[in-house]
């Protein structure tokens, strides 16, 4: 029997209830990065017509909006990850792809997972590895987002424009995050058992844990993915 497909869970529809499910789980999601979007493409359309005071006071706002959506993917990885090492069966990952992104950050977090996805043997360990750098990789592209728009809202960058566009590659990596994550977040609905989807669905209504102490990333951690 051919092996499942990555692509093929995402193109399948899921039965009624799991849809339900994954489409309101995205709908928030969407919703938020959408404001956030928006008030970042606002904030470069000022700058671009000079406004710099109204410009900085935008991109302040969108810092907020991203701040307030990266928990809840965090938490969503952190679900999946607990309940992914329960399960007799967990979906299959493909690796990240370091040509789908801008910045050093999530580059070298794709290019990392990429290697240990065919060093790690067991579909758990790569599954539970690129959870584990989806999360490091959006808790650090959302500190990085913060820090740069934080000094042009404040006026302490030496170099403006550097900064500026700096977050045009830190939305466009946190964008491509969110993607990955919506897929996986498919495949695992797709193999969950059914007796299981509410909880799952109580789980993914709770509000997100505190955000997690600000640490450098540790892409080169494998042992937590094992």
């Amino acid at each position: 029997m051919a092996r499942r497909r990555v692509s093929d869970d995402w193109i399948t529809i899921l039965p009624r209830e799991k849809s339900q499910l994954f489409e309101a789980v995205v709908r928030r999601w969407e919703c938020s990065y959408a404001m956030m979007s928006v008030a970042l493409d606002e904030a470069l359309s000022l700058r671009a017509s000079g406004e710099l005071v109204c410009a900085r006071q935008q991109v302040s706002i969108a810092a907020d909006l991203l701040g307030r959506l990266s928990p809840s993917l965090i938490s969503l990885c952190d679900t999946l990850s607990i309940r992914g090492r329960r399960l007799g069966k967990v979906p299959a990952v493909e690796p990240m792809n370091a040509g789908f992104f801008r910045g050093n950050t999530a580059q070298s977090a794709a290019s990392w997972n990429a290697i240990l996805h065919h060093v790690l043997l067991s579909n758990r360990s790569r599954f539970l590895h690129k959870l584990r750098i989806l999360s490091d990789t959006i808790d650090h592209l959302e500190q990085e987002f913060h820090e740069a728009a934080g000094d042009i809202s404040k006026g302490l960058s030496v170099q403006p424009g550097d900064c500026w566009e700096r977050l045009d590659h830190l939305h466009y990596d946190f964008n491509t995050c969110l993607r990955e994550i919506e897929v996986v977040l498919k495949s695992f609905l797709r193999t969950l058992p059914d007796e299981q989807l509410s909880a799952l669905a109580g789980e993914l209504d709770a509000p997100p844990a505190p955000k997690r102490l600000q640490v450098k990333p540790r892409f080169s951690d494998a042992s937590a993915s094992a």
